[in-house]
């Protein structure tokens, strides 16, 4: 097997915060493709965007749940599937497809959504890739029924292998999805205090390098406050780590009409860019309606951009409280066990950590969230957590499937309501977008 070799300067980590540096923010789309040729067009067309960009493989559904011998079938009839089945790919064509695109200044970060990723990680430090992507709450509770146990187990070992990686040319990186649970309807205390869980999960088994991700909610002045008690955690909890916020554009329902996708997309580069994220995960105007294409990804990556370009950093911010409830969270499971896996796992025993809306057998689902009237995302119910004295619960504990049905829609009706008429500029952009 041709492997691609790790080369000095190439780490994940080192090429955003070189951005962040000269004031650009990194955009990243979510792109997979199972074809090598459209995966290598989609990564050179990432390269080429009129933005600073790293590269993304998405990993197929079967690899993502372990089923090899479903990709392997897949790929031996040509099936089409919905990521790039990189542990199953012929090495020789994946190690062509990277030798074209990677360079120093565009490393590629594979994702996948694996609860056990350790044929993945392994498979992608053999072709020469150091970054990746998840961790053992937020790609276990989501994605799977396996034992959360079991998927700390799985990511423990993951982390060691990553860090028993790193050398003079190779620094591996790690980016927690602790902050995107659900995507939505999860009030932004829980995600803070999730994507710190779990990075210091990843830096007490050897990754020295993180990201601490957070997706974008329902009202921009809460999750500015959100990404603030974000920041402050990590110094607090990690400070030694080489660490940057990655953004997640919104992850819930997506406006359907251009005009709405655009001014969302817009508003997630800004929210970056005022809070000193030095990533954003880009979405696209097709995510209402169908896998985007390449074209697609590449307009709202160079969209993005435009947008965050010359955005200063915002200031002083008020506190409505959502450190004070992010603390409270990881400092009690910190208390429950020196091994940060077990506590991890038993404070989801306890309902000490519970995620709203999860089905998970190992979540709770006693505590509920629910938007306010400004849009604001608010605890509805908490719980066993404790919160109790630091949260003002409605009177109101219920709530309708209509009033569940509207919340999830709040973001799309907002921007499609109030941008939905493309302009002409939104249409030409659009008219480009066949391929």
């Amino acid at each position: 097997m041709k492997v691609l070799a790790p080369r000095r300067g190439l780490s994940f980590g080192e090429v955003v915060a070189r951005h962040h540096a000269r004031g650009e923010l990194v955009v990243q789309p979510r792109m997979g493709f199972a074809d090598p040729e459209r995966m290598g067009r989609g990564l050179l067309a990432t390269r080429a965007a009129r933005a600073a960009t790293v590269g993304t493989i998405t990993i197929d559904s079967y690899t993502r749940v372990g089923d090899h011998e479903a990709a392997r079938e897949a790929l031996a009839v040509g099936a089409d599937l919905n990521g790039y089945p990189l542990v199953d790919h012929d090495p020789a064509t994946t190690s062509a497809l990277l030798e074209a695109v990677v360079s120093r200044e565009f490393p590629v970060q594979i994702r996948h959504g694996s609860p056990d990723p350790r044929r993945i990680v392994r498979t992608l430090l053999d072709h020469g890739l150091h970054a990746t992507e998840g961790g053992p709450v937020s790609y276990c509770l989501p994605y799977s029924r396996m034992p959360l146990s079991a998927a700390v187990d799985n990511w423990r070992r993951s982390c060691e292998t990553l860090a028993m990686a790193r050398g003079p040319e190779l620094e591996p990186h790690l980016e927690t999805f602790g902050g995107c649970m659900m995507g939505q309807l999860c009030p932004p205390a829980l995600l803070v205090a999730l994507s710190v869980l779990e990075g210091m999960f990843f830096w007490r088994h050897g990754v020295r390098c993180l990201s601490f991700s957070y997706a974008q909610q329902t009202h921009a002045g809460q999750d500015e406050e959100a990404i603030a008690a974000l920041h402050a955690l990590i110094r607090e909890y990690v400070p030694h780590a080489r660490a940057h916020v990655v953004i997640y554009g919104y992850m819930g329902v997506h406006p359907r009409t251009p005009g709405g996708a655009l001014a969302l997309i817009a508003e997630s580069a800004r929210l970056a860019a005022r809070t000193g994220a030095g990533r954003l995960i880009v979405k696209t105007t097709a995510e209402a309606h169908r896998v985007p294409t390449v074209a697609e990804n590449v307009t709202a990556l160079e969209h993005a951009a435009e947008a965050a370009a010359g955005v200063s950093r915002i200031g002083q911010l008020g506190d409505t409280g959502i450190h004070a409830q992010a603390k409270a969270l990881v400092d009690n499971v910190l208390s429950l066990d020196s091994d940060l896996g077990r506590a991890l796992v038993t404070a989801f025993a306890r309902g000490q950590l519970d995620v709203p809306f999860c089905l998970h057998p190992d979540n709770a689902g006693r505590a509920r969230g629910r938007l306010d009237v400004n849009g604001r995302l608010e605890w509805q119910r908490i719980g066993a957590m404790p919160l109790g004295d630091l949260v003002d619960l409605p009177a109101d504990r219920g709530m309708t499937s209509g009033e569940l049905l509207d919340a999830l829609r709040y973001v799309e009706r907002t921007f499609d309501e109030k941008y939905g008429m493309p302009g002409i500029d939104t249409v030409k952009s659009l008219q480009g977008s066949k391929t």
